[in-house]
This record gives structure tokens, C-alpha cells and sequence, in this order.
């Protein structure tokens, strides 16, 4: 069984970093591809980054292409999302997911498997 645990969210001020990580167990050919979602109060969940588990291919969402990075760490058995420049709008629970479907990558239908999410709030 697949278990996804998120953690790093909290309170920053605009302008400051957080890093959030996702430990991921029992993924064994069922986590090929793994992405960070977030969704904001009164807002539809909306991707926001993705990779190949076992490839250097990334994407990411226009509003935070430049400021967040995702990586991962095979050993571990985790990604993390990196953010800096953190705005206000950037408030939400974020979430990791994972797919065994490759060629899943920003469609949230497609990813199974997920976290129980991090609160990330940014003061202005």
C-alpha cells in the first residue's frame, strides 16, 4: 500500500522559503511519477508540480514557475518542493501525489495516491 506523508508547511512572510517534503513508502512500481498539489480555501485543488520518479523531466504551473523547484531523493524515498519568493496567494494545503501511469503528470484525475497535506500560509 502506498503511504504518502507531507510535512515543512507553516507560517512565513512573503518574500521568505519554506520546504516541504513527502516520504513515500510502499510505492514499489506505483509511484513513477510524483506531483505537488495545493488547494486554497473556497478554491478547486490545482496542480503545481510534478517529476519522474526515476527521470530529471519537471513541470510546473505558470504561477510558480521560477519560484518553486521539485526535486527527489531516491535513497530517501522522497520529494520535496522548494519554494522561495513565497506571495500571499501562494497560501493553501498543499498536497503530494503519486501515479504509476506515466504518462501522468499535471492531471489531478490521475494520480491514485495522496497525502493528507500541509498548511503553508504566507502573511503579507
Amino acid at each position: 500500500q502506498v503511504l504518502l506523508v507531507e510535512s515543512g508547511g507553516g507560517l512565513v512572510q512573503a518574500a521568505g522559503s519554506l520546504r516541504l517534503s513527502c516520504a513515500a513508502s510502499g510505492c514499489t512500481f506505483r509511484c513513477y511519477n510524483m506531483g505537488w498539489f495545493r488547494q486554497a480555501p473556497g478554491k478547486e485543488r490545482e496542480f503545481v508540480a510534478a517529476m519522474r520518479w526515476s527521470g530529471s523531466q519537471t513541470y510546473y504551473a505558470d504561477s510558480v514557475k521560477g519560484r518553486f523547484t521539485i526535486s527527489r531523493d531516491n535513497v530517501k524515498n522522497t520529494v520535496y518542493l522548494q519554494m522561495n519568493s513565497l506571495e500571499p496567494e501562494d497560501t493553501a494545503v498543499y498536497y503530494c501525489a503519486a501515479t504509476s501511469v506515466p504518462t501522468t503528470t499535471t492531471a489531478m484525475n490521475g494520480y491514485p495516491y495522496w497525502g493528507q497535506g500541509t498548511q503553508v500560509t504566507v502573511s503579507s
